[in-house]
């Protein structure tokens, strides 16, 4: 499937949860941003949420519209925002939510409009269920751009990402690169990992995230990706 769109337009995913997608979303934009560039970000599916001024909200869809400075109504940024933090699949089912991927695409079109760079956050890992036919992967398939792979630095990283990145490529999506987010602090032999990721995928990391976060060095960190997505050409994936 082909999905125009006006700017250059990336999906994010992990190879798991709670590799740092969304630290590695807000530096980017933020990355981008410090070089004079409009960008956008979205969550398409959000599971977990807080109340806020009467409504259920994400703070993970929170962070990416401080980080990015847009100005878009939540509905764009956040088009499913699921009460409970469970599997996106279990967590629609108890809301009496249908997750329609058409909308999330459509949503992504109208944000990707008068921006220089599009950033769109996946839930969980590349099959992340968000129905009972449906995973991330066929979200990352209908919008028909490049994936930026977040690798969680941890023991298993190595099987995890080469599983991940064969997926991608079973789906019809482009590898676009992957960035490095050291998530677990007694990891040892890091530097040789990283060197048989570089292997196994084929190309040095955009990016190497230590393991506490900052957002002003992660957006130091990030300068070069983010230089790197803004200079990409618009166009499909698949």
């Amino acid at each position: 499937m082909t999905t125009p769109f006006e700017c250059p337009t990336f999906f994010i995913a992990g190879t798991d949860t709670g590799v740092g997608k969304t630290r590695v979303s807000g530096g980017l934009l933020k990355a981008a941003r410090a070089l004079r560039a409009p960008v956008a970000g979205m969550k398409p599916v959000a599971a977990g949420s807080i109340l806020k001024d009467g409504r259920q909200i994400s703070e993970d869809a929170l962070y990416i519209e401080h980080n990015s400075g847009q100005i878009s109504p939540y509905e764009l940024l956040n088009p499913y925002c699921l009460p409970d933090p469970l599997s996106p699949h279990i967590a629609a089912k108890r809301a009496g939510i249908r997750i329609d991927v058409p909308r999330i695409v459509s949503a992504a079109q109208t944000l990707a409009a008068g921006h220089n760079l599009l950033l769109i956050e996946g839930a969980g890992g590349w099959y992340a269920p968000i129905s009972a036919t449906e995973t991330m992967a066929d979200v990352a398939r209908a919008l028909g751009v490049p994936v930026l792979l977040v690798v969680g630095l941890r023991i298993g990283c190595l099987n995890h990402a080469l599983l991940s990145a064969q997926a991608i490529e079973r789906r019809g999506c482009r590898l676009h690169g992957w960035i490095g987010s050291h998530i677990d602090p007694e990891f040892v032999a890091r530097d040789e990992n990283i060197a048989m990721l570089t292997q196994l995928l084929g190309a040095a990391p955009l990016a190497l995230l230590p393991h506490t976060p900052d957002s002003s060095c992660d957006a130091l960190a990030l300068r070069a990706a983010a230089e790197n997505l803004l200079a990409a050409q618009p166009g499909s994936a698949n």
